[in-house]
């Protein structure tokens, strides 16, 4: 795990010292790599690359970047982990390669060699975001790895195509100056996050997993084409397996040599614990492995229906891990959020960054990286909201059904008379203002308007049902949600589709951003076994019915975990891992947030349409609804560019 950074001049005269730039890049990330910095520049290509080093593996020399091949043909800057490098090591050293140290880097470089680029990144089996530069070939390749559990941003300033691992490295480069980006800006009210391949910037994006860019810095390039590399969708093939407990066994065989190698380090490893399905699998099966109690951590919270502690404390006391936990205060918690602008480097609106960031500190005080559960949800339909909204969608298919028939009649009817018979046909609705309840009835109305499943689930899915209507002078772009699914996808089953646009927004831009950048802000390594990709392709083969027996989800990673714990120690509804946003913003945040939401500050910077966010803001405030999610997005944009703006 570390930060990368670099830039190419694409041709042109440098008018800065290459060197003391990409050291000033490099700097602005010196939280993803606090054990060493390198720099590299090449005149002849215009190619300056800068890595920040967390080390993790050979922590000596030897492990330094950025380095060189051993022909000197490849250099590479690498944020990640090969986490198959020794079964590559052996069979690069049977044909005949050398090596001075026992890095994945060096392996990297030497499978370069041996097999070119597309074929070795085919091979490797982790997470990572690569720049290498092929001098023999006048190449530059960016790539990002299968899930996309490490980020890379890049894009074109004055002409100069700057990359790294967050935008703070970019916004260090010699006169980069990006513009705010509108339109991605109706995305985050969506979704709360900014999905790939946007960011917040214009100029800027974000290289989409399981992709890679191939430039030439010989010839130039004025447009990049980035190109996929590997699918998820071939995982969702015809399973191997004749029962369900065929499938139990052979997932915890591959999640057990995953999680093996994923234990591979030289400094202290842990892992998260929250007491869940997915937490507790993984937890169990490197218990199995290891040789002394695996260091677990868990935060906890006193307000009644947000704190997990409990039974992840009980988890560790069955598999007999040396567990540790932190109770945090609100005010702990609430101390966090003006740092948020910083971690995230771009609005981010989940709010349970916070106790992520807060588990991420507490557990970097103790060792410096940690496997952590995530994946799980995605990869065998455990989320509530699968089924939900299969149902809801197959109802609205369905034949002739009284209530939506008097639900479409009301909905057809002109916007101020259906928003009155709703005001006046609900009592919860009957007191919030106007604009409110117009935000309500547009929802309704986009639900069932869709005429595909994937366009219904978006909108059940989005926070606000009309994002461009909050937006001043945007649209809403293309992302995975809104783009037509690929053939193969459109013919998976119902449950199927759900779960590839979920591998695709969901979990790349909001979960696994969210794990990364609060881990990486206090230099912590984490790692995801059920993302590795040789697992995540036997998962999404099982048959969709095998995850959903018995009325819920996830069966099958359920079998995995009950041969290692007692179910009655599992066995409770989903928790999540949120904070009580809503009542906060009604009394300890009340002042933070009114003062990002003045009206006359909001007319002034014209982003948003005052007067909605104003209107939810004041039912909100007066306890009149909860619109803490919707509201969330908007206040980490504010937050966000009152601490980007020039001091």
């Amino acid at each position: 795990m570390c930060g990368i950074a670099g830039f190419w001049l694409a041709g042109q005269p440098a008018a800065f010292d290459p060197m003391p730039a990409l050291e000033k890049m490099g700097q602005a990330i010196v939280h993803r790599g606090p054990d060493a910095d390198g720099q590299w520049f090449c005149e002849h290509s215009g190619v300056g690359l800068a890595h920040r080093r967390l080390a993790i593996q050979d922590l000596s020399e030897h492990g330094a970047q950025p380095m060189c091949s051993s022909s000197g043909r490849f250099i590479i800057v690498f944020n990640g982990e090969v986490y198959n490098f020794r079964s590559l090591r052996k069979e690069l050293k049977a044909a005949g390669h050398s090596f001075r140290g026992h890095s994945d880097t060096e392996v990297m470089l030497a499978a370069f060699e041996a097999w070119g680029v597309e074929v070795a990144l085919s091979r490797f089996a982790g997470m990572f975001a690569f720049a290498l530069l092929d001098r023999e070939e006048k190449l530059l390749w960016l790539a990002r790895d299968r899930m996309g559990e490490k980020p890379l941003y890049y894009g074109w300033q004055a002409g100069r195509l700057v990359f790294g691992s967050e935008l703070k490295a970019l916004k260090a480069f010699p006169g980069c100056a990006p513009r705010i980006n509108r339109h991605a800006l109706t995305l985050l009210l969506r979704h709360n996050y900014i999905p790939a391949p946007h960011s917040i910037y214009t100029d800027i994006h974000k290289l989409l997993p399981a992709h890679l860019v191939r430039i030439s810095v010989a010839a130039g390039a004025e447009r990049l084409e980035p190109q996929r590399y590997w699918s998820a969708t071939d995982g969702f093939r015809e399973a191997t397996w004749s029962t369900p407990e065929q499938a139990v066994l052979a997932l915890e065989e591959r999640l057990s040599e995953v999680i093996k190698e994923q234990m591979v380090a030289d400094v202290p490893l842990g892992a998260f614990l929250s007491g869940g399905i997915d937490s507790s699998t993984v937890v169990a099966l490197m218990q199995q492995q290891a040789t002394r109690p695996v260091r677990t951590f868990t935060i906890g919270f006193d307000e009644a229906g947000f704190n997990e502690a409990k039974h992840a404390e009980a988890v560790a006391r069955h598999l007999r891990t040396e567990h540790t936990e932190l109770y945090v205060t609100p005010r702990d918690a609430r101390e966090v959020i003006p740092e948020l602008p910083r971690i995230y480097d771009e609005p981010f609106a989940d709010s349970s960054q916070i106790p992520t960031f807060l588990v991420s500190r507490m557990t970097r005080q103790h060792v410096t990286v940690a496997l952590s559960g995530d994946g799980g949800d995605e990869l065998f339909a455990g989320y509530t909201r699968y089924p939900q909204s299969l149902a809801a969608w197959q109802r609205m298919q369905g034949g002739f059904d009284p209530r939506l028939y008097a639900e479409r009649a009301l909905l057809s009817l002109p916007d101020a008379v259906a928003q009155r018979a709703v005001r006046q046909m609900s009592s919860e609705q009957r007191h919030l203002t106007r604009p409110a309840v117009a935000e309500k009835v547009r929802r309704e109305r986009g639900l069932r308007a869709a005429r595909s499943l994937q366009t219904y689930y978006q909108r059940r899915i989005s926070y606000w049902s009309e994002p461009s209507l909050l937006v001043r002078g945007a649209e809403e772009p293309a992302y995975a949600m809104n783009t037509s699914l690929p053939d193969a996808v459109a013919e998976l089953a119902p449950q199927q589709q759900l779960q590839w646009l979920d591998l695709h927004s969901y979990l790349p831009d909001d979960i696994l951003t969210k794990v990364d950048r609060a881990a990486m802000a206090v230099s912590l390594e984490t790692r995801v076994p059920m993302l590795d990709h040789r697992f995540v392709a036997m998962a999404l083969s099982a048959p969709p019915a095998w995850n959903m027996a018995d009325g819920g989800g996830k069966q099958l990673l359920r079998g995995v975990a009950y041969r290692h714990v007692p179910r009655r120690l599992l066995e409770r509804p989903k928790q999540g891992f949120a904070i009580p946003v809503g009542p906060w913003l009604r009394r300890e945040l009340r002042d933070w947030a009114e003062h990002l939401l003045d009206a006359q500050r909001l007319e002034r910077e014209g982003y948003w349409n005052a007067p909605i966010l104003r209107a939810l803001w004041d039912d909100h405030r007066a306890g009149r609804a909860d619109f803490s999610f919707q509201l969330w997005g908007v206040l980490m944009f504010q937050a966000w560019q009152e601490a980007s703006a020039p001091r």
